[in-house]
C-alpha cells in the first residue's frame, strides 16, 4: 500500500525534480517505509511505500529488465503467485518476489488488457518509454485513488489531492457543479473533484496519455471504463447451491488476502459481514487472529463484537474512543484534501488508528450491504414501487387524499407526519425518489440556501442528474429494480463515500485494508443471484444469514444492523458550536458568494433550539468552509 505522483511533460522536456518530490513528500503517512524517485526523459515517477509484500527487494518505482517500462503501484495484486508462471511460460523473467511486477510484465504481455488479468485493489502509473505512453489504471470498485490535471505543460497525478496542490500552476477556482453534488451526497463523485482543473479517474477505468500523437494543441488523455458488474442469472440453482457456492468464493477472496509479510487482523464491528470475514480468517489462519473494534461512550457495539471475538478465540483489542470533534475535524480535513461531509470517517479513523498499534494490514467487512441487498432504502424502495401499482383510484382517490389533512407543522417524529411523508416520496417517479432518498440536502433545500449569484452559474444544474443517469444505465443490465439499486449503489455511495473513507481512514494511519467482500469474482457471484436469496420478504441479506448459521453464534444472525451513531446533534450544541456558526455565519464564509445568511440563520437556530436536527446540513456546511480555510485560504 503506497502514495504515487507523477509528472509528464507533454512537450517533450524536462521534469522539476524538486517539485515531483514536494509532491511525494506530501504522501508520507501513506507509505512510511520507503521513497522512491524516477526521472525517465519527459517523464517523472514517485512512490512512497508501506512495505506489505517482499520486504527486501520491492521498492518503486520499478523496471522491467530492459529498464524500459516503469511502473508506481498503490495497491494489491492478489493472484500474482497465478499470473507468475503463466507470463515466465512466455519467457518474461522475474527479478523480485513482489506483486508489483507482474504489472510490468503484465503489461508487456497483454497491453491495457493486462487489466482483465488483475485480481486486487489498485491504482497504478506506469511508463512506456519506448512508446512514449503514460498508462493510469484503477481497480474495478475504486478501492484506490488518481488525482489528475494539466497544467503549464505538464501532466500531473497522484494518490491525493494535497499532492497536485504543490504544483503553482493548479488554480483554486472551485468547480460550483462539484460543490453542488457535495451538499446533495456528502461526497464528490469522479470525475469531478471540488476544483475545476483537478480530476478524478472513475472507478474501473484506465487513462492512456500518447505523447506520440501530440498536436498543436497538445495532447489529449483518453478514458475508457474496462469493466461492468453485470448480472448473469444463475438458473436452477437451488438454496443449499447457493449458499454453498458464495461460501467458495469467500472463502478464496479471504485467502487470498492473508498472504502478507507483516502482522495481519481484522477490523470487527459485531455486525454479521465483519463477522463471517473473521470465521473464515480463523479457519484459514495458523494463528490466533488479531481482531480491533471500538465503540464510544454514548453507543457501543463492543458486546457484541466481543461475541465473536470469544466465539473465535481471538486476540482482540477494542477501546472506547471519548473524541474530541473540534481536534479530529480540522485533522480529518487535512486528510481528505476535499470537502468529505460523513460522519462517519470519525470512527472509520479511530479504529484504524487503534488497529495500526498492533498490526500493519486489516481485513473489513465492507461490500455486502451492496452486494446481498443489505440497506433499508432497498426496502422502501420497492414498497414504493408496490404502491405505485396500487390502482390510480385508491392512491388518488382515497390514500392521498387522506393524507394531505395531515399537518406538516406536526412534529416530525409524529407517526402520522411520517406517513404522510413517506406516501409523498412514493408518488414522486422512481429514480427520482430513489436519488432523494440516497441524498443529503434536496434540490429544493439547496435553492433556498444558494444565492442568485450562484444560481445563476449553475445555469439549472441538478446534482440528483448524475445518479439518475447512474440507474437509468443501471436499468438496461439488471434483472429487476433490486438489482437495479444494488448497481447503482455500487457505482455511487461506495466507490466515493465508503471506498474513499476506508482508503483515507486507513492510510491516514499508515494501515493497509483489505475488503475481500468486494472481490469481483464475489460480487460477480452475488449479482448473478436471484432476488429472493438476497432479500426474502423484509429479511435482508438473506443468503448471508443462511450461511451465518454455520459459521456465527445466534445472537449475532438476529441482532437489526447498526451504524455508527454520532452525537454530532450535540457536538454542533456544545463543544463544536463557536466553530460551526464561526464556519456558517461569519462574514468571511458569507462573502464567498455560495449561501444566503437568512435562511443559514435559521437553519442554525432551529438547531440550536432543538426545533429540528439540522446537524447534517451544519456538518457538511462547516467541513465546506474549513476545507476552504485549508486548501484554497
Amino acid at each position: 500500500m503506497c502514495g504515487i505522483a507523477g509528472i509528464v511533460n507533454v512537450q517533450g522536456g524536462g521534469v522539476n525534480e524538486e517539485l515531483l518530490r514536494r509532491m511525494n513528500d506530501r504522501l508520507r503517512h501513506r507509505g512510511p517505509d520507503d521513497e522512491g524517485v524516477l526521472i525517465n526523459g519527459c517523464a517523472g515517477l514517485a512512490q512512497r511505500r508501506l512495505a506489505i509484500i517482499d520486504l527486501s527487494s520491492g521498492h518503486q518505482p520499478m523496471t522491467n529488465e530492459e529498464r524500459t517500462v516503469w511502473v508506481t503501484f498503490n495497491g494489491e495484486i492478489y493472484n500474482f503467485l497465478e499470473l507468475r508462471p503463466l507470463l515466465e511460460q512466455h519467457g518474461h523473467r522475474f527479478l523480485t518476489n513482489s506483486d508489483t511486477e507482474s504489472i510490468i510484465h503484465g503489461y508487456e504481455q497483454w497491453g491495457v488488457d493486462c487489466l482483465q488479468h488483475f485480481r486486487g485493489m489498485f491504482a497504478f502509473a506506469l511508463w512506456d518509454q519506448p512508446n512514449q505512453k503514460l498508462f493510469l489504471a484503477r481497480d474495478r470498485v475504486g478501492k484506490k485513488p488518481i488525482f489528475y490535471a494539466q497544467a503549464d505543460g505538464n501532466f500531473l497525478f497522484a494518490s491525493e489531492m494535497q499532492a497536485m496542490l504543490e504544483h503553482p500552476g493548479i488554480s483554486k477556482e472551485i468547480d460550483l457543479a462539484a460543490l453542488d453534488h457535495f451538499l446533495a451526497y456528502e461526497y464528490i463523485p469522479a470525475p469531478r473533484t471540488i476544483l475545476k482543473q483537478v480530476r478524478k479517474l472513475p472507478a474501473a477505468s484506465f487513462l492512456t496519455l500518447d505523447l506520440s500523437k501530440k498536436s498543436a494543441s497538445g495532447v489529449e488523455p483518453r478514458i475508457e471504463r474496462y469493466w461492468r458488474l453485470e448480472a448473469t442469472p444463475r438458473t436452477n440453482l437451488g438454496e443449499d447451491d447457493a449458499a454453498e457456492g458464495l461460501l467458495e468464493v469467500l472463502r478464496e477472496a479471504v485467502r487470498l488476502r492473508l498472504i502478507s509479510d507483516v502482522p495481519l487482523g481484522a477490523l470487527l464491528s459485531g455486525g454479521m459481514d465483519s463477522s463471517i470475514v473473521v470465521a473464515l480468517m480463523s479457519e484459514l489462519s495458523n494463528t490466533k487472529v488479531k481482531t480491533f473494534s471500538i465503540g464510544f461512550e454514548e453507543y457501543s457495539e463492543l458486546p457484541h463484537a466481543r461475541t465473536v471475538a470469544e466465539h473465535y478465540g481471538t486476540d482482540h483489542h477494542e477501546m472506547v474512543v471519548r473524541p474530541s470533534a473540534l481536534e479530529v475535524l480540522p485533522k480529518l480535513v487535512c486528510h481528505y484534501g476535499e470537502p468529505f461531509a460523513d460522519p462517519s470517517a470519525i470512527p472509520s479513523y479511530y479504529v484504524a488508528k487503534l488497529a495500526r498499534q498492533h498490526v500493519t494490514v486489516v481485513l473489513n467487512g465492507d461490500g455486502f450491504d451492496e452486494s446481498l441487498a443489505g440497506y433499508d432504502q432497498y426496502e422502501k424502495s420497492l414498497l414504493a414501487v408496490r404502491y405505485q401499482m396500487l390502482p390510480a383510484i385508491l392512491r388518488k382517490g382515497v390514500v392521498e387524499p387522506l393524507s394531505s389533512v395531515i399537518p406538516d407543522s406536526w412534529p416530525q417524529d409524529n407517526p402520522l407526519r411520517r406517513a404522510k411523508h413517506k406516501l409523498r416520496e412514493a408518488a414522486r417517479p422512481r429514480f427520482d425518489r430513489y436519488s432523494r432518498l440516497m441524498g443529503h440536502l434536496t434540490q429544493e433545500m439547496r435553492q433556498q440556501l444558494y444565492t442568485p449569484g450562484l444560481k445563476s452559474q449553475l445555469n439549472g444544474y441538478r446534482a440528483e442528474t448524475w445518479l439518475t443517469q447512474i440507474l437509468d444505465e443501471r436499468r438496461e443490465r439488471a434483472p429487476d429494480m433490486l438489482g437495479t439499486y444494488m448497481g447503482a449503489d455500487i457505482e455511487s455511495y461506495l466507490a466515493y463515500d465508503l471506498l474513499v473513507k476506508m482508503d483515507i481512514a486507513s492510510m491516514a494511519n499508515s494501515l493497509e485494508a483489505r475488503s475481500p467482500l468486494l472481490d469481483h469474482r464475489v460480487m460477480e457471484y452475488c449479482f448473478s443471484l436471484p432476488s429472493n436469496l438476497k432479500m426474502r420478504g423484509r429479511m435482508r441479506k438473506y443468503l448471508l444469514k443462511v450461511i451465518g448459521k454455520k459459521l456465527l453464534p445466534q445472537s449475532i444472525l438476529s441482532r437489526p444492523k447498526q451504524g455508527f451513531s454520532l452525537p454530532t446533534a450535540e457536538w454542533l450544541r456544545g463543544e463544536v458550536r463557536p466553530l460551526m456558526e464561526d464556519c456558517v455565519l461569519s462574514d468571511r464564509s458569507l462573502a464567498r458568494g455560495y449561501f444566503q445568511r437568512e435562511p443559514l440563520e435559521r437553519m442554525v437556530k432551529e438547531h440550536l433550539e432543538h426545533r429540528r436536527n439540522n446537524s447534517r446540513e451544519l456538518w457538511a456546511l462547516t467541513w465546506l468552509e474549513l476545507w476552504h480555510r485549508t486548501f484554497a485560504n
